[in-house]
């Protein structure tokens, strides 16, 4: 190992949106406490090179009680060289032997639960499954709770949220909203899941949620005294305000997004409705449906 102190500890890599640093830190969160160690947050080299979507490190908006890592534990300087060489070198040996461990594919990989830390061990991966951290499932409740917003514009939203039977119905769009496209979500599946929502909840509210908002009310066709749209939280440094605003929800329609996936997770209502759609894209960036990420009590729509 690349540590030789006594205390086991995991230097976890976070990276990409919101959803994604909530996967990687989960699995990382319940490696370290399976091996009694010490769990720390790089949160600066998995956005260093992230020059297409320029995504910000935002898990200082929870409840995490784990340090940042130093310059020395980011493998600084010559960050990139190094890394390489660890990995080259960890790449060699068996999947639990390494002392950098690279996700292999997107699927639950059982054998990470079964690593045993030694030294240090570095964790890079989104480990897009709850099945990583399951089994501690409540601390991990605890740990992501997020701190509140405090403006006057978000409060009010969530004290509407919380008044009636509400519904957070999430559209991402991956290519231009004014196109139909190969990972946007098609309109017949939020037709189906509505249509199920309507069937099992009481008076439904929605409060649709976008990346596009103007394109998603285009999108949904809902009853205007139906529907609230959410759109003032702007940019992802603000991203967790929508996260604990769609966590107040009572259901969920989720988008092939985990940034909806969390929320829905997040959501304490004891008998929530989940939707989320039955769909496959062809590159990780926008892959669904894959084995471990879809809780087994979430209503998966074919459409």
């Amino acid at each position: 190992m690349i540590n030789s102190s006594k205390t086991p500890k995991i230097i976890v890599r976070i990276k990409g949106g919101l959803g994604n640093q909530l996967f990687a830190y989960a699995a990382a969160r319940r490696l370290a406490q399976a091996n009694d160690a010490e769990l720390v947050i790089d949160e600066v080299t998995g956005f260093s090179r992230d020059y297409q979507y320029k995504r910000q490190y935002a898990l200082d908006r929870f409840c995490i009680p784990v340090r940042t890592a130093t310059s020395n534990e980011r493998l600084e300087p010559f960050e990139r060289y190094r890394r390489g060489l660890v990995k080259l070198l960890s790449a060699n040996k068996p999947f639990l032997e390494r002392s950098y461990l690279e996700q292999e594919g997107i699927n639950f990989d059982l054998r990470l639960l079964a690593v045993k830390v030694s030294g240090t061990l570095y964790l890079d991966g989104l480990w897009q499954s709850e099945n990583y951290f399951k089994d501690i499932e409540q601390t991990i409740r605890d740990d992501l709770q997020i701190t509140p917003p405090q403006d006057s514009e978000n409060l009010q939203m969530a004290d509407k949220i919380t008044n009636c039977n509400a519904v957070a119905l999430h559209v991402r769009w991956f290519e231009d909203s004014n196109s139909v496209g190969v990972h946007n979500l098609s309109i017949e599946y939020y037709q189906k899941a509505i249509a199920l929502i309507e069937q099992k909840v009481d008076s439904p509210h929605y409060f649709l949620f976008s990346d596009d908002p103007e394109a998603a009310s285009k999108k949904i066709n809902l009853p205007a005294q139906n529907v609230t749209f959410v759109s003032h939280n702007l940019g992802d440094r603000n991203a967790y305000a929508d996260l604990w605003l769609m966590s107040q929800c009572q259901h969920f329609i989720t988008a092939n997004s985990t940034f909806s996936w969390w929320a829905a997770w997040l959501g304490s209502n004891q008998t929530k409705v989940i939707t989320t759609p039955l769909c496959v894209a062809t590159t990780e960036v926008t892959a669904w449906n894959f084995d471990g990420l879809i809780p087994a009590n979430w209503h998966i729509i074919k459409s």
